[in-house]
């Protein structure tokens, strides 16, 4: 009987609560994304309720206006040569019912790039400029019930506020929260598995509720665990008073419980119940999965007990000629195909990700150190994160890991790249200050840093206040720091920054700064920065140092803005990057923009995957070298490759005992030739046909690829990723656009300007070719082919049916392609 009186007290307060059987108060408005107003410029009054927007562009989030271009020298090549700052402003008209009116009203932005300001019916109601946070207000006091409202940011993004291109806009998701005074806030659940054997898991549920009602009540939590089947495997129910806000903790076992891990990603589902008497007041789902990590000096990282090896990628967030708006299946893809390279764990470079990423990691099993700054009070660029450290680290820092905490891929928090407080006697004091705040949000992951001077963090400290050290660029290293430091861990948190262009071959293999034609042999000698070097020597470095964790290399995908060995200028750290105009995209990755795999992502495959493979490179069109000697690269993981030209063995070549030398650099211009294990090479006369390469184990063929010399254009031929895809507004096929002879072989220096037409349910989302220095539109209806190569994305619209795609040029075949978004 002592619970009635509460109960009866709320429902006086809460007269809009009454319901005639028990229901879930739904968290969240999905069609929030939708119908927004944008203006660019700065806009007088751009927060009032009474201001004519009638006139403004129309459209939906997730937006990135800067990836709408164009391209222009003046707009600084180091963040992509485009229009990455200046303001703008958004606005979103919505009406919310009179029911509500005793609710809780509040919107969450996942990120909003950058300095946002958010108004509600012209009244001020808060900020966070890091682009790369979520963030949450409370807009209850300032709602109409029943009428419009209007909520309007700010955005107003600085040059070179990063050093590379951050987009700008609100780029990832938004919602509006409709609560009872009575739920489960923003980040309010924490999972973890602090027991976890075969036999059964140990799950522990914290579940903070809030209550804004005024009067304390009798309140019963129900905790219920899905398997990823979605049937319950566990439950548990607790009953307490609760006056403002709480913590609750409840633990519960599961038993014979499915490990999530690199070759398992099995997700379980925690759904957390909030009830007043037999109304259901708030229910909130968190996915989580049961695993065990563990960092030991001498085994290194261990997942479920098991030893394995971090082969890592560093990536940005751009998603090519996507810009920055997230995209699920755009993120998905990204994985997917460093996923097929081999690639089992990602450095989100260098900040905080999007949650879209996290989920698409926990879905393949791909492990992730998730990275909240680049710069702490010491500045890199000239309006970086150095501006708004003091006064919203501490915030942005804990918000970062109460958001991603739940995931089990995310096995290390780092706290920084490449600081320059490394430099500086009182440097540890903020590596202490971040790494506390880090274990008293979450002390069940290590915290680490991306380190780059060397000896200097170790003689200032700061390696002694993170638990797992990070060396960006120091492979010869690793061994030194283990000797001196027994207690230490450590692995390559940034390695290798070889640069290349997709199908670009410069003969002779030489040392070569820069080309006139502002690309990088794909043959994969050493062109880059001081600190770069050859995949190889990492590879080595590893092997001669067994208790490293492992490496992430710089970078998975190509991205926008940072074109080195391109751009720089007198004062490139803080400068204007256009003196190579207009080389606007990096070159660093094993695979391009568009998402096509470069050589080089096939010697990592050969390395980080079992499957046999073998690749070869170059193409076979030097009809101007007839005769000549052509270096013929292979990479495999298989014992050897025998390579055919026309038919005719010129020989095996066995892997690990046959050594191809390449002109390598190390760490601050060491040039030499470097003797690598890991390329089978030949050199052969050219003579036009065919090219091939066998690969074999124990004899025996596991393996084949071959090159066919191409003839002149005739054809288009688009592939899509996805022939079927969801009809909700925001899925994507990737088409790849490939011109080819008359028998189907690509010509490998095509640059044929493909238009596209797009008819039914769907739209054009984005073009792309890989190539760094094209300044054709990402959104324009046509892309000139890049050796052969371009990309078409579309993005299906909220309505079933038939797609169809037609690809023309000029004195080619065109090609039609049918789509069915479902």
């Amino acid at each position: 009987m002592k619970a009635i009186k509460p109960i009866l007290i709320f429902f006086i307060i809460l007269t809009f609560l009454s319901c005639d059987s028990p229901k879930p108060i739904p968290l969240d408005d999905q069609n929030f994304n939708k119908d927004w107003l944008f203006q660019k410029g700065e806009i007088k009054n751009g927060e009032s309720f009474v201001l004519n927007d009638s006139e403004w562009r129309r459209l939906n989030l997730p937006h990135d206006w800067a990836i709408e271009g164009p391209f222009d020298k003046k707009h600084n090549a180091r963040t992509g040569g485009l229009p990455v700052h200046g303001e703008a402003w958004y606005r979103k008209h919505f009406t919310i019912s009179k029911d509500n009116i005793h609710k809780t009203i509040s919107v969450e932005f996942d990120g909003a790039m950058n300095n946002a300001k958010v108004w509600l019916n012209g009244t001020y109601i808060g900020e966070r400029p890091y682009g790369y946070i979520g963030f949450e207000f409370d807009l209850t006091k300032h709602i109409k019930f029943g009428e419009d409202n209007v909520i309007a940011v700010q955005l107003a993004p600085q040059d070179l506020s990063a050093r590379w291109y951050p987009g700008a806009g609100i780029y990832r998701n938004v919602r509006l929260k409709i609560n009872e005074p009575i739920h489960i806030p923003q980040y309010g659940t924490f999972v973890t598995t602090p027991e976890v054997s075969k036999e059964k898991a140990l799950v522990n549920v914290e579940t903070k509720i809030a209550n804004l009602s005024g009067t304390a009540l009798e309140v019963v939590l129900k905790t219920s665990i899905k398997n990823n089947k979605g049937k319950v495997v566990a439950e548990d129910t607790s009953t307490f008073n609760l006056d403002k806000e709480t913590k609750e903790n409840i633990q519960i076992t599961i038993n014979n419980p499915d490990l999530w891990d690199i070759t398992n990603p099995v997700l379980y589902s925690a759904t957390s119940s909030v009830l007043v008497g037999d109304i259901l007041l708030d229910e909130y789902n968190t996915d989580f999965g049961i695993r065990t990590i563990d960092f030991d000096r001498n085994k290194g990282f261990l997942l479920n007990g098991n030893q394995v090896e971090l082969n890592g990628v560093c990536m940005h967030h751009d998603q090519g000629p996507l810009g920055t708006a997230i995209n699920y299946r755009a993120k998905e893809r990204q994985m997917q195909i460093m996923q097929s390279m081999g690639v089992n764990a990602l450095r989100t470079s260098h900040n905080p990700p999007s949650p879209e990423i996290l989920k698409v990691c926990d879905k393949l099993g791909i492990v992730v150190i998730v990275e909240a700054f680049d710069e702490w009070k010491i500045g890199k660029v000239e309006n970086g994160y150095n501006k708004y450290f003091d006064k919203w680290h501490e915030l942005d820092l804990r918000d970062m890991i109460k958001r991603d905490r739940n995931h089990p891929s995310v096995i290390m928090w780092s706290i920084g790249n490449e600081i320059l407080e490394q430099s500086q006697k009182d440097g540890w004091k903020v590596a202490k200050l971040l790494n506390d705040i880090c274990h008293d949000e979450d002390n069940t992951r290590p915290t680490t840093v991306g380190f780059n001077y060397f000896p200097a963090p170790f003689v200032n400290k700061l390696a002694d206040y993170v638990d797992v050290i990070g060396m960006n660029y120091w492979p010869e290293n690793y061994n030194e720091i283990l000797e001196k430091n027994p207690n230490y861990i450590v692995y390559g948190s940034e390695t290798s920054s070889q640069t290349s262009s997709r199908g670009v071959y410069h003969l002779p293999i030489e040392f070569n700064e820069k080309h006139e034609t502002n690309h990088v042999s794909s043959y994969d000698v050493i062109v880059g920065p001081p600190w770069a070097y050859a995949p190889d020597i990492e590879f080595d470095a590893q092997v001669k140092a067994p208790r490293s964790l492992g490496e992430f290399m710089w970078t998975g995908f190509d991205y926008i803005g940072e074109p080195t060995p391109y751009g720089g200028s007198d004062n490139s750290t803080h400068g204007y990057w256009n003196l190579d105009w207009p080389s606007r995209s990096s070159y660093f990755a094993p695979v391009d923009l568009a998402g096509f795999p470069k050589d080089r992502y096939y010697l990592y495959q050969s390395q980080w995957t079992e499957e046999p493979m073998v690749h070869v490179l170059p193409h076979w069109n030097w009809e101007e070298k007839e005769g000549e000697s052509i270096p013929v690269f292979a990479y495999t993981n298989a014992e050897e490759v025998e390579l055919f030209v026309n038919g005719k063995s010129f020989g095996k070549k066995v892997k690990g005992k046959d050594i191809t030398e390449i002109p390598s650099e190390y760490h601050f211009f060491k040039k030499g030739m470097y003797k690598s294990k890991y390329r089978l090479s030949w050199n052969v006369p050219y003579q036009a046909g065919s090219i091939k390469v066998v690969a074999y184990n124990d004899g025996k063929e596991v393996a084949t690829k071959g090159i066919k010399t191409a003839d002149k254009p005739h054809k288009i031929n688009l592939v899509a990723d996805r022939t079927e895809i969801t009809s909700d507004g925001t899925d994507l096929s990737f088409i790849t656009v490939k011109i080819e002879d008359k028998d189907g072989n690509i010509c490998p220096m095509a640059d044929n300007i493909v238009k596209f037409k797009i008819e039914g349910e769907a739209t054009l989302a984005a073009v792309g070719n890989g190539d760094p220095t094209s300044l054709t539109s990402f959104q324009a209806n046509n892309k000139e082919a890049f050796n052969g190569l371009c990309l078409l994305v579309v993005k299906s619209t909220e309505k079933s049916g038939e797609i169809k795609i037609t690809a023309t040029s000029d004195g080619l075949e065109p090609q039609t392609i049918i789509l069915n978004s479902m």
